[in-house]
């Protein structure tokens, strides 16, 4: 989910859903922390109380408890690890947890004399606004000083990945509170936060106006300093992500605490290029995503996911559908009609720039036909129903037999006459 400005015109496109802001794939197949009468297991029971330690110096925000928890021999991380715990003073917490996965898996930092290698789970939620946690992989080399365990790096690789970077790794987190958003920022002026705070707090009530099911009705936003520093809390290279205005962390599917939190992430140079109303449309776009998550699985395509993010955030008056769809609009007036939705493919990142556009404007073309046509509730009966199957395979045409009324074959029938009619 993101909000793609480009040279030339700005654009609101979207982007695919991260499934995840990181994953736990690396760590949830690594079985159990070794059985108590196993020596790694004794490690595991005294580096998991460390753990607990430094989780409640966290919560209790004790300086100097934290700090007690690191490895006096690092020098450089200890000096590291008081900048970071002072740059995020301002984040209201409501729960910070560290969870002992696994020892082992990669190569520990030499530390002089013993180390351990170790894969956390930390969790944690922001007051007010969380209610479900963040998850984030660590990967930990402590270091075994008189019978105690201390953290002495945090910047382990586990199958080529490190550990996911949080905004305040990057620099003091200063903190604005709307009305229905958080917004976290580094290196910004507080008023273009508190901009993008007034931004999130007029796209909840328009989800609330389309999306009639439970949801938690506010967003958390984060806005690093620079590209580069979105694309390390993304853990993934800056190219990728260069026009994309922003991007919506979490996973599809499921409720509670299963499923990680949610946070929009702004691209500070993509998106302060953007008019009033295509931030505005960038906003909406991923408070979208954000309200529809649990609805949205395995099952759901790219073209409706972003499609119907896409379609909320166009709701506001201002565009003509040649405007919203200008690669699509040139590649209809050559005769080049879509035969056939886009597939998930095409929605990738990196790929053909104009091929992405159409996708995102097909996609949206497809949710705004069923919107106008059977109606606004229908068109979210039909996301819904997509989500609740089990399987990608016979989810939209059975979807669409069942609210719609129509097959796979009759509505891209429709579409297809509806792109020509709306873009000719």
């Amino acid at each position: 989910m993101a909000g793609r400005w480009r040279t030339g015109g700005w654009r609101a496109l979207l982007c695919l859903p991260l499934v995840g802001a990181f994953s736990l794939t690396a760590l949830s197949g690594c079985g159990p922390v070794p059985a108590p009468d196993d020596p790694e297991g004794r490690d595991g029971r005294a580096v998991q109380r460390m753990l607990d330690q430094r989780a409640a110096a966290v919560r209790e925000r004790d300086t100097d408890a934290f700090l007690a928890t690191v490895d006096r021999g690092s020098a450089g991380y200890l000096a590291e690890q008081r900048r970071v715990f002072r740059q995020m003073s301002a984040v209201p917490l409501r729960s910070w947890t560290y969870r002992l996965v696994r020892t082992g898996g990669f190569t520990p930092a030499r530390v002089g004399g013993r180390s351990l290698a170790a894969q956390v789970e930390l969790r944690y939620r922001l007051t007010g606004y969380d209610t479900a946690p963040v998850v984030s992989a660590q990967y930990l080399t402590l270091a075994r000083r008189g019978g105690q365990w201390y953290v002495a790096s945090d910047d382990g690789v586990v199958d080529g990945k490190r550990g996911m970077e949080q905004l305040w790794d990057q620099g003091r987190v200063d903190v604005v509170r709307g009305a229905h958003s958080l917004v976290l920022g580094v290196g910004q002026d507080r008023r273009v936060l508190r901009a993008v705070a007034d931004t999130a707090d007029r796209a909840v009530p328009v989800l609330g106006q389309v999306w009639p099911h439970a949801w938690a009705g506010r967003v958390v936003v984060e806005v690093p300093a620079s590209l580069g520093r979105m694309a390390a809390l993304l853990g993934a290279a800056a190219d990728g992500y260069r026009g994309i205005a922003a991007v919506t962390t979490g996973e599809v599917g499921g409720a509670g605490d299963e499923t990680p939190a949610d946070r929009v992430i702004v691209n500070p140079e993509a998106y302060q290029v953007l008019g009033d109303f295509g931030r505005r449309v960038v906003i909406t776009h991923e408070t979208a995503h954000v309200a529809t998550r649990t609805a949205t699985s395995a099952a759901t395509p790219l073209w409706l996911s972003e499609g119907f993010a896409d379609w909320v955030g166009y709701r506001t008056p201002g565009r003509t559908p040649r405007q919203i769809a200008p690669e699509l609009t040139d590649a209809v007036t050559a005769g080049h009609l879509p035969t056939a939705l886009p597939r998930d493919d095409d929605f990738r990142f990196g790929s053909d720039p104009d091929r992405l556009s159409r996708a995102y404007e097909q996609g949206w073309l497809a949710c705004r036909l069923i919107a106008d046509t059977w109606g606004e509730r229908k068109l979210v009966d039909f996301y819904r129903a997509v989500g609740r199957a089990h399987e990608r395979p016979g989810a939209v045409e059975s979807a669409l037999r069942k609210v719609l009324g129509v097959s796979m074959g009759e509505f891209t029938a429709r579409w297809r006459k509806y792109v020509a009619g709306e873009l000719s």
